[in-house]
């Protein structure tokens, strides 16, 4: 069983903001991504510790007066949650941050992303937002509330794809599935930041868990080529770099 999950919140910042709304849509599917079922939605409010921002409120549509007085139950989202053999969602480096600090489930589980796992631009989509895509696919949906985006979401994995015609599902399963390789640009000289960040490298800037340098998320066959190219052009000697393996049970938490 698959697990599509949306939440929404007072901000964008998971170590401060809190969820607001919390969507959970089962569905079932088959290895090669066909899917078959969706199943009855788990969907929950929760009233944050201050009010809700108005810019918030004009995105979502949830006020104060919606959420007074609700809670979400961890223990019932580990229940509702707990058979799933994939987590995904629409933007996974957000939810995940979220939803691993209200349960400890969405740390136990492997996670996919259907904006970034599935290579959109590639199929002649324009843009990666669920709404564009849905746009796309031929259909529309009230957006910007959990249930409904996820429902959308699950609509489009099922869609078959334009130029490659297998589902969605597929492509993003067989993503996720893949092993990644991080390694980190620790050290590396200051004045080679410019061609660190014209190849793709972010700064991480927390150095709690983390080596506070330069780092790049990168397939398997390309690890060993970029590990050439930083020792020949950026350090200009051998050198031995922090690298990490990935995969979908690490990947989009800020746990790693």
């Amino acid at each position: 069983m698959g697990l599509f999950v949306d939440v929404e919140t007072t901000g964008l910042d998971s170590s401060r903001d809190e969820i607001i709304e919390l969507a959970m849509v089962p569905f079932t599917y088959s290895l090669d991504g066909r899917i078959f079922e969706i199943r009855d939605p788990l969907q929950m409010l929760r009233e944050p510790t201050n009010p809700i921002p108005a810019g918030i409120t004009l995105l979502t549509g949830i006020t104060d007066e919606m959420v007074s007085g609700h809670t979400i139950d961890p223990a019932e989202v580990a229940a509702f949650a707990d058979d799933a053999a994939v987590v995904i969602a629409h933007n996974a480096a957000f939810d995940r941050r979220f939803l691993e600090r209200l349960s400890d489930v969405f740390i136990r589980k492997p996670w996919a992303c259907s904006m970034t796992q599935v290579d959109w631009v590639a199929e002649g989509f324009e843009g990666t937002k669920l709404a564009y895509l849905a746009m796309g696919a031929g259909f529309f949906y009230e957006r910007h509330r959990a249930t409904h985006d996820c429902i959308a979401a699950i609509e489009l994995l099922a869609t078959p794809l334009p130029k490659t015609g297998a589902p969605a599902m597929a492509r993003l399963l067989e993503t996720a599935r893949r092993a990644s390789w991080r390694i980190w640009a620790e050290n590396a000289p200051f004045d080679k930041k410019e061609i660190l960040k014209s190849r793709g490298y972010r700064w991480n800037s927390d150095g709690a868990i983390n080596p506070r340098a330069w780092y790049i998320d990168l397939e398997e066959g390309l690890r060993d080529d970029e590990l050439a190219f930083l020792r020949e052009s950026i350090y200009l000697r051998d050198v031995n770099l922090p690298i990490r393996e990935i995969t979908a049970y690490e990947r989009f938490s800020d746990r790693f």
